[in-house]
């Protein structure tokens, strides 16, 4: 079948959803047009063996048990050994039967199939409640008609030629759903990426008879990723085996995926339902590449508690060692999950995830996000990290980028990681008609330039300076040093802070916790009456003052919490006071002059102190209690990946002449404009 013969068939079933105008929203026409397709599909893929199903089921013993009977007739039907159907109708002789009879006799049709199928249309496409709306809407009968005219039988329409045909339906209904495109749709051109990056010089590793290669996505949606990398790996290697995997959480793009797995002959069972990082369904399987678009932004919060026992109760030996992100954004989670099911044999794993920004830089460090990052550039994980344009998703603007991770990196990739800044103009083209949020797409040349400039590891020393460079994995660490300035406090007991002091809520709350006695608040009211315009310029000696004046009095001693309730209210930070010190005479660090230094990884925190913070702050220090928490040094190991550090270009302001004659030219256009509103 031709491109042509695809799209003219896509075009005719897309059709069918002008019957549906009026009656039910645009973005619901693909909930109603894909379930039918793939209903017509199966119809079709097993007309040829209808009749001996029927014959077998009605020879089998009436005790014949579910599996058991499930296993002959599947084996009878054909179609991979996967389903069957055993109603009395198909679409031809459905067809023949009284129009008013037609939705109870497409659910006996439904009830007729397999387990795996039904319930792909009955509890994920919820395919019953779609017929009572046709059927409510006068519509169902002529849509149904429509179907029945189109052939979509293997002899008519291959495999390959199916998921080309499903995967276009799916890409114009993505299309004009805008409102939720991106939770099931990437664009093609984005996949196609991935793909061609996963398997850049693989053409060797590829090629042979006897290959097999397992691909899997968390994450998988329709299971368009899947599909395109299936097709990307047999156009290199026709004999070769590809085993699809993958786990949705949508039911309705379960049912497309595990249905497109179907039509195409491929085991469906390994594609999965339920949330990929609560429910592992594919635990203990490794594979030879993935990939995945998982969501971006969406918070984790409900499935927050199975996610921490695994992190805190397995740490390294589960999926979620290396840290836990904030609970607003589960990206990171989905990388761990991916990199615990790489393959340690000679093959290795390699992996091609799109997310957001926010996985490279978001959390500081010590942080989960951080932590994270830490442990994929120690273990020396990252092979690249792609800039994509903006505006070329569907329902987001956002700027989005793509990792390839890889544990079996080439000798001259140890220790580097690549970035590509693929963002540029020379990379996308404008879309004619915009399409939600998607205004731009990357170009196939574009693309190709993009894996050629991955593949081939192309620097700046290649002409590559302004889109690519490569760094080592140490370039993105830094480690964070905690940098102390001594407290330094004024004191003066003025008539207006002493009433205040009185006056405060919080601060007498203190006091009167503190179980003093009437002489004590009188002995203090009156050595504050005595101290009115005395100023201190040492805490030590307003303590001392305030001690021995209330003790004078025969007000008795000052509790701890009295005094620093006393030191919270009147000291005021002065950089001519003296610096306080605490009980072992060393300087108090102020929390409010605490400031943190990023220290390059490769330096020594100490040089870097010495040159960058002493010559400027004399009274600085570095606390030494700040430490990381893995290798025990001085301040915090953190990881980041600043694209606009690495690629800002410095673009000169226009000289001041230019300026003031464009300045000049705008307010003689704005004079005139105003003598015509004059006149």
């Amino acid at each position: 079948m031709s491109k042509d013969t695809i799209n003219n068939n896509a075009s005719f079933i897309w059709s069918i959803a002008d019957l549906l105008r009026g009656d039910f929203k645009q973005s619901e026409y693909g909930k109603i047009v894909l379930p039918f397709t793939i209903l017509r599909r199966l119809d079709c893929l097993l007309d040829s063996t209808k009749e001996a199903v029927l014959e077998m089921a009605a020879s089998l013993p009436e005790e014949t048990d579910e599996e058991a009977r499930a296993m002959v007739l599947t084996s009878v039907a054909g179609a991979g050994g996967q389903i069957y159907n055993a109603s009395r109708f198909t679409f031809e002789t459905l067809r023949a039967q009284d129009a008013g009879q037609l939705r109870a006799n497409l659910i006996d049709f439904i009830s007729g199939f397999s387990a795996n199928v039904r319930d792909i249309f009955i509890e994920k496409f919820e395919f019953t409640e779609i017929l009572k709306k046709l059927d409510n809407a006068g519509t169902l009968w002529a849509v149904f008609d429509r179907f029945c005219q189109i052939d979509l039988h293997p002899d008519a329409v291959s495999n390959l030629e199916m998921g080309y045909l499903f995967e276009e339906l799916i890409r114009r209904f993505s299309e004009v759903s805008n409102e939720t495109a991106g939770e099931h749709f990437t664009p093609r051109e984005v996949v196609r990426l991935i793909v061609d990056l996963l398997i850049a010089n693989d053409q060797e590793a590829l090629s042979g008879k006897g290959i097999i290669r397992r691909i899997y996505d968390p994450a998988c949606g329709t299971g368009g990723m899947l599909s395109t990398a299936e097709e990307a790996m047999t156009a290199l290697n026709p004999g070769l085996s590809v085993d699809l995997f993958g786990q949705e959480l949508n039911p309705e793009s379960f049912a497309i995926c595990e249905s497109d797995m179907l039509v195409k002959g491929h085991d469906a069972s390994r594609i999965a339902f339920g949330n990929t990082l609560t429910a592992d369904a594919h635990r203990n399987e490794t594979f030879h590449y993935m990939l995945s678009n998982p969501p971006y932004g969406v918070d984790w919060k409900k499935y927050a508690a199975p996610i921490q026992a695994e992190a805190e109760e397995l740490g390294m030996d589960g999926r979620f060692g290396a840290g836990t992100p904030r609970i607003s954004d589960g990206q990171l989670l989905f990388v761990q999950h991916m990199v615990s099911k790489m393959r340690w044999d000679e093959t290795g794993t390699r992996i091609g995830i799109v997310m957001n920004g926010s996985p490279l830089f978001t959390g500081g460090a010590g942080s989960g996000e951080s932590e994270i990052r830490r442990w994929l550039m120690e273990n020396d994980w990252v092979e690249a990290i792609i800039a994509l344009p903006t505006d070329i998703f569907y329902n987001t603007g956002i700027q989005t980028y793509i990792w390839i991770l890889s544990n079996r990196k080439t000798e001259e990739r140890l220790g580097k990681v690549q970035l590509i800044d693929a963002s540029g103009e020379r990379f996308w083209q404008s879309m004619r008609k915009s399409l939600g949020s998607k205004r731009r797409e990357i170009p196939d040349a574009a693309r190709a330039e993009i894996v050629r400039i991955y593949g081939e590891y192309l620097n700046g020393k290649a002409g590559y300076g302004d889109v690519s460079k490569i760094f080592d994995t140490t370039d993105c660490g830094y480690r964070e040093i905690r940098v102390e300035r001594p407290l330094r406090l004024r004191f003066e007991i003025t008539e207006q802070k002493a009433k205040e002091f009185w006056d405060d809520e919080k601060a007498a709350q203190k006091v009167i916790k503190s179980n003093v006695s009437d002489r004590f608040f009188d002995a203090l009211e009156e050595h504050f009456a005595d101290m009115h315009g005395e100023v201190f310029a040492d805490r030590a000696a307003f303590e001392r003052s305030i001690v021995e004046g209330v003790r004078l009095r025969k007000g008795g001693t000052v509790p701890k919490t009295v005094l620093k309730a006393l030191i919270d209210h009147f000291g005021e930070r002065d950089e001519e006071a003296e610096i306080c010190l605490d009980k072992d005479g060393n300087p108090e660090p102020d929390p409010k002059l605490r400031d943190h230094e990023l220290v390059p990884l490769r330096e020594d925190w100490q040089e870097y102190f010495a040159r960058e913070v002493a010559p400027f702050v004399s009274d600085a220090w570095v606390d030494a209690g700040y430490i990381d928490g893995k290798d025990r040094e001085v301040g915090r190991v953190g990881y980041e990946v600043n694209f606009n550090r690495y690629f800002y270009q410095y673009a000169p302001p226009r000289p001041l002449a230019e300026i003031d004659a464009e300045l000049k030219m705008l307010e003689a256009e704005i004079a005139g404009l105003l003598k015509e509103v004059v006149a």
